[in-house]
């Protein structure tokens, strides 16, 4: 984490320099890609021995990626940083960056690595002035050129890789709902999908909201059929490259 000034220097390339790791690195003071403003180099924190986890979650979309870090997040105090939610705010803020990224999550697309790399490091950058000593990402790194970038920056302790058959995560994407007020993450869908072909039953009971939050809750508006089964297509043709992620990233796969 300490490290996180590289993590924008190296957007858009990455040498073997990068690929040192985190207990090794040196924070120097050069010119991001972007604003310059937006990454400001903080110091290099010392005592490693303070750090608690960091771990990486990965899968894809509906598969739980997000209730299991949430709720590890709390257990462990430290804070669960979904790239989703990153992408979420930057739609809701004014920045100028908001509107291309419009176009993208209504597509079902993937967000570039460039424009994923410096959301997270702007989250890391906060987190460093707040003190945080560890962190749970949630859906990042994605692609080869992430987990390059990742492995340069940082230590990752645990990578976990999620899976669920793609008849469940389509009715887990279309039941999801957040409350519009506190901004808790809920499942209204009740799965209970019988055995055939050789696959298992499936039973998954719904993730409902206390009473206060019922009358609160919302869609994602990329929680549509087609968006979703775009974006599970898309991850698919990502098997492999998933595969060799948890390869390049120095932690351990459950």
């Amino acid at each position: 984490m300490v490290a996180v000034t590289r993590l924008a220097k190296r957007a858009s390339t990455f040498s073997p320099q990068m690929r040192r790791c985190l207990s090794s690195s040196e924070v120097k003071s050069h010119a991001p890609p972007h604003d310059a403003a937006s990454f400001r180099p903080f110091p290099r924190r010392e005592d490693l021995s303070k750090r608690c986890v960091q771990w990486a979650f990965l899968g894809c979309p509906g598969v739980g990626k997000g209730t299991y870090a949430s709720r590890l997040s709390n257990l462990l105090g430290v804070p669960h940083i979904a790239t989703g939610d990153l992408v979420r705010d930057e739609l809701a803020s004014s920045d100028p960056l908001s509107s291309q990224l419009s176009e993208i999550v209504k597509q079902g697309q993937l967000v570039s690595d460039e424009i994923i790399i410096r959301l997270l490091s702007k989250r890391l950058v906060a987190g460093e002035a707040k003190g945080d000593l560890g962190f749970i990402l949630d859906g990042f790194p994605r692609t080869i050129k992430q987990a390059e970038i990742l492995e340069g920056v940082t230590d990752i302790d645990l990578v976990i890789n999620l899976k669920l058959r793609e008849d469940v995560l389509l009715e887990k994407c279309l039941g999801r709902r957040i409350c519009n007020q506190c901004g808790g993450n809920f499942n209204v869908a009740s799965i209970n999908i019988k055995a055939e072909n050789g696959s298992p039953e499936i039973i998954m009971a719904p993730l409902l909201p206390p009473e206060n939050c019922m009358s609160k809750l919302i869609t994602r508006s990329d929680d549509t059929e087609s968006v979703v089964k775009e974006r599970l297509r898309i991850y698919n043709e990502m098997v492999l490259l998933h595969i060799i992620l948890l390869l390049l990233i120095k932690g351990r796969l459950q």
